[in-house]
């Protein structure tokens, strides 16, 4: 798993195992996420468990957690007769001191031999990288965490934005929530998109995310950038009427405010101008409407305020780097309709 040219292999399917790595002060959602995922995963071929987890930790027995639970876990040395397993390290405050205690990155080394893939959640990067299991790749973790990631281990490419990245047999995944989403990626990898977006649907997950998505919500950052919730009301009525005729003299009204000090004071505040924060909300519009409907993409461009396709496909390149179309297709099950039938 140490090698740049370790080609991604799909756990035995008599086997697969998923070998959860956790050690004092994990995060619990960081565990739990992922771990309901596998478990609800059902093989489409058998009708059976797609998955057998294990939850192990350098001693075993009970393992603090930063919330008043504790988690029960078995001793890497009780386990054997490992093939095609999947390795995920979990993330929490304890990734910081646990990047340096020997013996749990030899537990993660121990566990990464003949593993199909290795992965972490959150922080847990930190943990691979101090095992030499991110040198030379793409990696993610929280965003708090990257400049701790990138400046303690120089080798490791680290990228900010993604909620989860996969490089080769190695993925790395952002904060918390963003675990869940790296596990339903991996139960499409080894079942299929179908069994992935029924417990999607089962867990109530509202949007199977791919890697590519940001970890930065785009209403929560506009909402930080708006500290006094001066535009929130302005937001919502844009959201809510994305086809309108949206100028800035029209929005300057909304806001009993004059077109120029309007533009100027949004700019200040927002840190972009009104006409690119109108597209961004648009775009999201439409990303809904893409994954939750069966709406033709001309429609939704009309819908969303684009005049026409071709506006909607530039607008989508610019902020997502892909087209409607392929976000369609990434965030919609084979059969061509809403989430999965």
């Amino acid at each position: 798993m140490t090698s740049k040219s370790a080609k991604s292999k799909t756990c035995d399917p008599a086997r697969r195992q998923v070998i959860f790595v956790v050690y004092p002060d994990i995060v619990l959602l960081d565990l739990s996420g992922p771990l309901q995922v596998f478990s609800h995963a059902i093989d489409p071929a058998t009708g059976q468990q797609g998955f057998e987890c294990q939850v192990v930790s350098v001693q075993g027995g009970a393992v603090p957690t930063n919330t008043v639970l504790s988690i029960p876990s078995c001793a890497v040395s009780d386990i054997s007769g490992l093939s095609g397993h999947t390795v995920i390290v979990v993330g929490g405050d304890g990734a910081v001191p646990g990047m340096r205690d020997r013996a749990l990155i030899n537990t993660v080394s121990k566990l990464a031999q003949g593993a199909a893939r290795v992965c972490s959640v959150c922080s847990g990067a930190l943990v691979l990288a101090a095992a030499g299991l991110l040198d030379g790749r793409r990696a993610v973790t929280h965003w708090e965490d990257c400049a701790r990631l990138a400046n303690g281990f120089p080798k490791v490419e680290v990228e900010m934005d993604p909620i989860f990245i996969k490089d080769a047999a190695v993925w790395t995944s952002a904060g918390i929530t963003a675990g869940i989403d790296m596990a339903l990626a991996i139960v499409a990898e080894d079942l299929g998109r179908a069994a992935s977006f029924r417990v999607a649907r089962s867990m109530v997950v509202q949007m199977v995310r791919s890697g590519g998505q940001s970890q930065f919500s785009p209403v929560l950052g506009r909402q930080q950038r708006d500290g006094a919730g001066q535009f929130d009301a302005l937001h919502t009525w844009i959201a809510e009427n994305p086809g309108a005729s949206l100028s800035v003299q029209r929005l300057a009204a909304r806001t009993n405010m004059s077109a120029r000090n309007f533009a100027r004071v949004y700019a200040k505040e927002m840190g972009i101008t009104p006409a690119k924060a109108v597209e961004a909300i648009r775009v999201e519009k439409a990303q809904a409407l893409l994954a939750g409907t069966g709406q033709g993409i001309k429609k939704i461009a009309t819908v969303c305020g684009f005049g026409s396709e071709e506006r909607m496909r530039r607008a989508f390149v610019r902020l997502l780097n892909v087209s409607p179309t392929t976000y369609r297709q990434n965030f919609r099950g084979t059969s061509g309709q809403a989430g999965l039938e």
